[in-house]
């Protein structure tokens, strides 16, 4: 890897992908390489502060996922060309990183490294429904939001998937619709929602984890979850520790399921403390 900027400074770069979709990150710290992984209708600017917060201990890589921000996109999805951009990602650091993902991005992490040499792997929520009584989309939605999408409405396809698959209050959604910068930030990712979609794959069914593909998670894992969330995410963690190789969950005080945006001080001493370990 060549010499990191100071952990104040935040450097844009850029890295190829193995299917030529050009992925852009920004690059800050100096120590061990620590990837972030957004979540579903998130970019880098995301975690930009969490990115600020890590980069004290680590060179921090946060990346715009395949078709948000500044990176680019590709005509056919597929959840391995992301994999292959965690690929790239690690190559760019010198063959060596540990990775860190929240919400869908966690379960994009989890696959990556099911297939990939990471150091170390930090998930933040998986949103796995492991249980009848767990959180889930409704059956058809995959649908549902492509047929939004190909209608061109993508500010229905994002309240759709914050009510149906995030389970956010209506009247918040609402409330979100009246931001319109904001708003229009969402609508522009709206597209990539297919691709989180594919990413939880069938695992939000209400049944039990199995092993596969998780076996393949050779890294030490820490499954993390916030005291404030639904105890849907302290299900799905607690399983999903229980079918890796090497994990353990643990519960951090006073976070929600947004703690990446809204709470990054208090998320970022859990991550340092196990990433260093």
């Amino acid at each position: 890897m060549s010499a990191s900027p100071d952990h104040a400074a935040a450097v844009k770069s850029t890295t190829v992908s193995s299917d030529g979709t050009t992925i852009a990150f920004e690059q800050s710290g100096d120590g061990p390489a620590l990837i972030l992984v957004s979540s579903a209708l998130a970019d880098r600017s995301d975690a930009k502060k969490l990115a600020a917060l890590l980069a004290v201990e680590f060179t921090v890589i946060n990346y715009d996922r395949r078709g948000r921000g500044s990176s680019s996109d590709h005509a056919e999805y597929a959840v391995e060309r992301e994999i292959e951009d965690i690929a790239a990602l690690i190559e760019y650091a010198g063959g060596s990183a540990s990775v860190f993902g929240s919400s869908s991005g966690a379960v994009l992490a989890l696959r990556a490294a099911a297939s990939l040499k990471v150091d170390r792997l930090a998930l933040y929520e998986p949103p796995f429904a492991v249980t009848d009584e767990s959180f889930r989309p409704p059956a058809g939605f995959a649908g549902h939001i492509g047929t939004l999408l190909a209608e061109g409405r993508r500010g229905e396809a994002v309240k759709a998937f914050m009510v149906q698959a995030q389970g956010m209050p209506a009247l918040m959604v609402h409330a979100m619709r009246l931001m319109p910068r904001a708003w229009a930030d969402l609508k522009e990712m709206a597209h990539t929602l297919p691709y989180d979609i594919l990413v939880m794959g069938d695992t939000q069914q209400g049944r039990p984890l199995g092993t596969e593909p998780w076996s393949g998670v050779a890294a030490p894992t820490l499954v993390l979850t916030g005291s404030r969330s639904p105890d849907g995410f302290q299900q799905a963690a607690r399983s999903l520790a229980g079918v890796l190789p090497d994990a353990g969950h643990r519960k951090v005080h006073g976070l929600n399921h947004g703690a990446v945006v809204m709470a990054p001080k208090k998320l970022a001493p859990s991550l340092t403390a196990f990433l260093r370990s």
